[in-house]
């Protein structure tokens, strides 16, 4: 029986879907399933969601929130290369704009192949990623001097300035100032951001992100390049942690194996690499 493709416009009726293949892996899932939530929430106009099913059974998973890239799951991992190509045609047949992917690394490739070949876009790495998970924090840890605590409505401009140049940190595309000036206020008003101060001084910072049943995503690690060997972003990271595993199962987060520093970090805190990720680019 042939492959058939099947677009949602209903969050719930794809969750019905997605949800019980997700949730078998929710760590190595944890960023489409934290998604998938706030889809399901209201939080992104217009997202993408689609299965491939065979037999009636699901063989793989896509969803989008334009301007971030297209996220995927293949279930059938012995016909990866026959999945991908179904893919990119039934994309390119419903006139789906796709920026980027972002999976784990064998089937990003098989799809960035097949995307390649059918619409001649080259593709490059935008980011090679680990995928860490974290169920207890090493209580062993020296920490640098200071103390944590949620952002305030003072800290926004600080927050945005950061922001920023965390994504030049991590080569991402650079969002309007509307659009940072945006997601900051969202974040500090639902106490999501997380920040680390030595005597009066603000050092560090991270976020709180998609939080999912059992667990919840660390990102938005970052300390200004004057502040950088000295400790705070793995002290904050291991305080923010502690204080997130008194709601949640356990933490995820995503890192840039090119940044030997981070990921150094991350194991010393109790973070354990799970999977491998790659974000691909299209040109």
């Amino acid at each position: 029986m042939a492959m058939k493709f099947y677009r949602y416009e209903d969050a719930e009726q794809f969750a019905l879907k997605a949800e019980p293949i997700v949730e078998m892996q929710e760590d190595v899932f944890s960023l489409f399933y934290g998604v998938l939530q706030a889809i399901k929430a209201g939080k992104y106009a217009d997202p993408f969601m689609a299965t491939v099913e065979k037999d009636g059974q699901v063989v793989a998973l896509l969803q989008m929130t334009p301007p971030h890239p297209l996220n995927l799951i293949i279930v059938d991992e012995e016909n990866v290369e026959r999945i991908t190509e179904f893919i990119a045609v039934q994309l390119l047949m419903n006139a789906v704009e796709v920026p980027s992917v972002i999976s784990l690394k064998p089937w990003a490739f098989s799809f960035a192949q097949q995307w390649e070949r059918k619409t001649g876009k080259s593709h490059s790495v935008l980011m090679d990623q680990g995928i860490y998970r974290l169920d207890e924090v090493n209580e062993s840890l020296e920490a640098s001097p200071g103390n944590w605590r949620y952002a305030e409505e003072k800290d926004i401009p600080l927050i945005e300035k950061w922001f920023s140049l965390f994504e030049q940190d991590t080569n991402l595309p650079q969002s309007p100032e509307s659009i940072v000036k945006e997601r900051v206020a969202t974040f500090v008003k639902e106490r999501e951001v997380f920040l680390f101060e030595d005597g009066k001084k603000t050092v560090s910072m991270m976020k709180k992100s998609r939080p999912t049943k059992h667990s919840v995503t660390v990102s938005l690690v970052f300390t200004p390049k004057e502040e950088r060997k000295k400790g705070y972003a793995r002290t904050m990271v291991a305080a923010g942690s502690k204080e997130l595993l008194k709601e949640f199962d356990y933490c995820v987060l995503y890192t840039d194996m090119l940044n030997p520093t981070s990921n150094k970090i991350y194991m010393e805190i109790g973070y354990r690499r799970i999977a491998d990720s790659v974000h691909i680019g299209f040109h």
